[in-house]
């Protein structure tokens, strides 16, 4: 039931009104607790944890179905409730051993940190908005109200539009009913107020022609920025088909499809598992881009085609007589020809899915795998990027791997020209998006010559080979031939050589290796602390959080490392990061401070 209760919570809409951060940060937070909760769905879960999230999810429909106006008239014991909810759950997870449950370290850190999130929560008191109990004040003590206090007020209760104040009559009326008649004898200065705060939105003239193109001289070099809720967490496009994934996250649906599509069955905001992969629709937050789209004269987003659709509508750029002179050119002897006929499929197969299927149809991916061996080396360059094209194509990958492609790709990175060593690692991580393919391509002997590329290679072929390691690392076996292969030493040296523009991959990398003892260990012994110190002090968003992670990786593990990170004067850097960084880097600060302050009392 809890896990039930959870998804409920994730699945309502944005908050809105006065206590919208009240909700956002309650919500946020039972979210955080997802995995948790999927654990407990294997056993009974303890009634008053099941209980206080019930009240968590009724407590938070009634803000968002309720009056704002009421909630910010009498909004002292709303807050008493939502201390009280806060309360109920930390008292259920006091009572509950998760630190002996069998989930990762890094999730039970993530629990204990949001259990001191609702113990903190449970006796905080929001300070009064002082502004908005003035203007309310004045608005209800003053028969004719200053415009500019209502516009004030319409836009803390969020109640801007006549579809929001149709919305707010109801909930009062509604509680009128429910209480009555009567509730807390204050329903005559909230119909009042209403009726001024609709007065103001009537009487605000839209837009005309002759008021925008007066504008335009101004604005027409600037487009209107997109709200970042606004915005797939993938593509960080304006939504068209926003849909809600198990964990409450919102993606644009051909984004989080593709993302499923390609094996994973994670959250990508969030990392943590998807309890199934159904989308729901989130008509709210779509109908809420409708209206900013109307709001800013901006034409509303088409669907796009899917590519099922595009393969049903779109035909193959070459008939079927066209293809078997293809491939009968792939056979032929004569190394021109198949020169000529690998680059023509080369191009073929980036253009387009439909292509990609009738190529690979034709018989082309064993014919294509033969040619890796060419000792031609532009014939070798077509084949090898021909396949990374049609690996495009998700059922293409298991004819390519099952052609025994890894072998002779592995060699091709190994002896290839650059463009065919920097193609063939795009290729292998193309391919280990397949869980599967991840322990074929590391045991086949790809890690060595990916970090040979990732060293030597152009900037392109640097970035591919950086790209294709961290995927194959996902599988643990792979960690450890990445190690003895001697990746660290050339990532700590990327990490303080500014200049060399692989910052963000060798920390990206460090991240996902620090997770593996071993490596964990050769990291600890390549003097890290100072580097990491100071990316957490100046670097970008992402690379601190990264560093940070690095860093409670080595200081869990060590005590030394804990104090090393202190003198390096990590502390400022990890309390300004605890409060102003990602969720994760908030966390792994946090989890770092209060090791610091365990080794300073040991």
């Amino acid at each position: 039931m809890p896990a039930r209760v959870a998804a409920e919570i994730a699945a309502l809409p944005e908050p809105r009104g006065p206590m919208r951060r009240l909700c956002g940060d309650l919500s946020r937070r039972i979210r955080l607790l997802a995995p948790l909760l999927q654990q407990l769905q294997q056993q009974d879960a303890p009634l008053p944890l099941a209980d206080a999230l019930a009240a968590a999810r009724d407590l938070l429909r009634a803000a968002q179905d309720g009056s704002k106006i009421y909630q910010a008239m009498r909004g002292d014991g709303i807050l008493d409730s939502f201390a009280k909810v806060n309360r109920q759950i930390q008292l259920a997870l006091d009572d509950l051993p998760y630190n002996t449950f069998d989930m990762p370290e890094e999730v039970q850190e993530q629990v204990a940190l949001v259990h001191s999130q609702f113990k903190r929560a449970a006796t905080r008191t929001d300070p009064p908005d002082t502004q908005l109990s003035k203007d309310l004040s004045s608005a209800l003590a003053n028969k004719t109200c200053d415009p500019a206090v209502l516009t004030r007020i319409s836009e803390k209760l969020q109640l801007q539009t006549m579809a929001d104040m149709k919305k707010e009559s109801v909930a009062l009326h509604e509680m009128v009913i429910s209480s009555g008649g009567e509730p807390d004898g204050c329903v005559e200065e909230m119909s009042s107020l209403l009726k001024k705060l609709k007065d103001c939105v009537i009487t605000e003239p839209p837009p005309t022609t002759d008021t925008l193109s007066t504008r335009s001289g101004s604005i027409s070099h600037r487009s209107p920025i997109i709200p970042d809720e606004f915005r797939c967490p993938i593509s960080l496009e304006l939504m068209q088909d926003p849909v809600i994934v198990s964990s409450g996250q919102t993606y644009e649906r051909s984004c989080i499809q593709k993302w499923l599509d390609s094996g994973h069955k994670t959250c990508p905001k969030t990392q943590q598992p998807l309890s199934h992969t159904s989308l729901t629709p989130n008509f709210v937050l779509k109908s809420l881009i409708a209206q900013w789209c109307e709001a800013n004269g901006i034409e509303l987003p088409k669907n796009k085609v899917n590519s099922r659709d595009k393969k049903a509508s779109k035909s193959s750029d070459y008939d079927h007589a066209g293809l078997v002179s293809l491939m009968s050119r792939l056979r032929s002897g004569n190394q021109d020809e198949q020169r000529a006929a690998a680059g023509e499929i080369r191009l073929l197969a980036k253009r387009n899915v439909n292509n990609r299927i009738c190529i690979a149809e034709a018989g082309a991916i064993p014919l294509l795998v033969n040619l890796l061996s060419s000792s031609d080396p532009r014939t070798q360059e077509h084949a090898v990027t021909a396949l990374l094209n049609l690996s495009i194509h998700e059922n293409n990958k298991a004819s390519i791997v099952g052609s025994h492609a890894i072998p002779k790709i592995v060699e091709v990175l190994k002896t290839g020209s650059m463009e065919a060593r920097e193609n063939a690692a795009a290729t292998l991580f193309s391919l280990s998006v397949v869980d599967e393919n991840k322990v074929t391509i590391g045991a086949a002997g790809a890690i060595p010559p990916l970090i040979n590329l990732l060293c030597n290679g152009s900037p392109r072929g640097k970035k591919d080979a950086a790209t294709a390691i961290f995927n194959l690392c996902i599988y643990q076996g792979n960690k450890i031939r990445a190690v003895n292969a001697g990746i660290v030493i050339h990532l700590m040296n990327f990490l303080v050589d500014p200049t060399g523009g692989m910052i963000d991959e060798a920390l990206t990398l460090l991240a996902i290796l620090a997770g593996n003892p071993e490596a964990k260990a050769v990291i600890a012994q390549s003097e890290p602390i100072t580097p990491l110190v100071e990316v957490i002090k100046t670097g970008s968003p992402r690379n601190r959080e990264n560093a940070a992670a690095i860093l409670w990786s080595l200081c869990s593990a060590d005590i030394e490392q804990t104090r090393a990170a202190k003198a390096a004067g990590a502390e400022d850097g990890l309390k300004e990061l605890s409060e102003s960084g990602t969720d994760r880097a908030k966390r792994k600060a946090s989890s770092i401070l209060e090791l610091m302050r365990q080794a300073d009392e040991a």
